[in-house]
């Protein structure tokens, strides 16, 4: 069991039996010894407001869990709800710190996890808890968003995320696999490209994401290969503003779902991804609940019968054989 209060489920009722499962009639608190999928939310505006950015995230994981509640559940799989972190007097680097010794403690326990955000400071805390876990791992990282994030700083932010795990990488000895898709180069300066470049980070813009979308396929299908397991983090202004208006700073030109869908199928679907986080909404400027919609169907392709089969069949996740595979994912790819 995390440190974090179990939070109110609500949704639609048709029925007791499980023929009618739904989110919120399904999740439970964390049963210490029993397999499933865990969420675990960070509830946090502070990273935001350090980067200049709007308030309102901190909303983020209660509206994604209003969203979700409703949503039939069409597997088996234990479904299980940590809580949350709380960042509070602006002490963001104490509730990371919390959030990754949660973290850690869940996926010991050989669950799978996704977090729910909070603005993307969500990452470094992620981070922590993954390597905690996996000290030894090859790692690879995956970050859906407009952003590198990787910006330097005394301070950490939403947008240092990436610069602190590099760094902490390279004091450690690592050498991870880092990938951004969906970077919007006019919303990075030249000096963010270049420390990219510097500390390996890998990317592919937005612009080039859309036209020859088998070049996203085959860089996440190369990371796959090269390592053991895979953290991938989901900013959701990596969207069009049409499709995801309530974050922080919408884009003006974005990435369609269904592309960034297909990119999230590959990696859940592959063996390897232990966890998963979902950044940067903002109840406050969303419209209609567009956005949190979004959110809460992307933790439910994360909590999958097909993430979850290596609990049916014993293989762990840093050793399933078609991990390297996309697993009949399609990239409208042109060969």
């Amino acid at each position: 069991m995390t440190e974090f209060a179990f939070p109110t489920w609500t949704g639609r009722t048709d029925g007791s039996g499980p023929e009618h499962a739904r989110w919120h009639s399904t999740v439970k608190p964390v049963d210490n010894t029993e397999q499933g999928f865990a969420l675990l939310g960070f509830v946090s505006d502070e990273g935001v407001i350090r980067n200049q950015g709007g308030v309102g995230a901190a909303e983020g994981p209660a509206a994604i869990r209003a969203a979700l509640g409703s949503m039939a559940v069409h597997h088996e799989i234990a479904l299980f709800d940590g809580g949350d972190a709380v960042v509070s007097d602006g002490d963001l680097e104490g509730a990371q710190q919390r959030y990754g010794q949660a973290l850690s403690q869940l996926l010991q326990q050989h669950k799978l996890t996704v977090g729910i955000g909070g603005g993307h400071e969500i990452t470094w805390a992620s981070y922590q808890g993954v390597r905690a876990a996996f000290p030894t791992a090859k790692l690879g990282i995956i970050n859906l968003d407009a952003h590198f994030d990787n910006r330097p700083g005394d301070q950490a932010t939403s947008g240092t995320g990436f610069a602190q795990i590099m760094a902490a990488e390279q004091q450690a000895g690592q050498q991870p696999v880092v990938l951004a898709l969906g970077i919007a180069e006019p919303s990075n300066t030249p000096d963010l490209f270049n420390r990219a470049r510097d500390t390996g980070i890998g990317w592919v813009t937005d612009d080039r994401w859309v036209t020859y979308p088998s070049e996203a396929g085959a860089a996440v299908a190369q990371l796959l290969e090269q390592v053991d397991i895979v953290y991938l983090t989901i900013d959701l202004d990596v969207l069009p503003a049409a499709t995801a208006p309530g974050v922080s700073a919408p884009a003006s030109y974005g990435v369609p779902l269904p592309l960034v869908s297909a990119v999230i199928d590959h990696v859940a679907a592959s063996g390897k991804l232990v966890h998963a986080d979902i950044a940067e909404l903002n109840p406050s400027v969303d419209q209609e609940n567009r956005t949190a919609a979004v959110a809460a169907r992307f933790v439910d392709r994360l909590t999958t019968a097909e993430r979850g089969r290596n609990f049916n069949t014993g293989q762990s996740a840093r050793s399933a054989p078609e991990a390297g595979q996309a697993q009949g994912v399609e990239y409208n790819q042109y060969r």
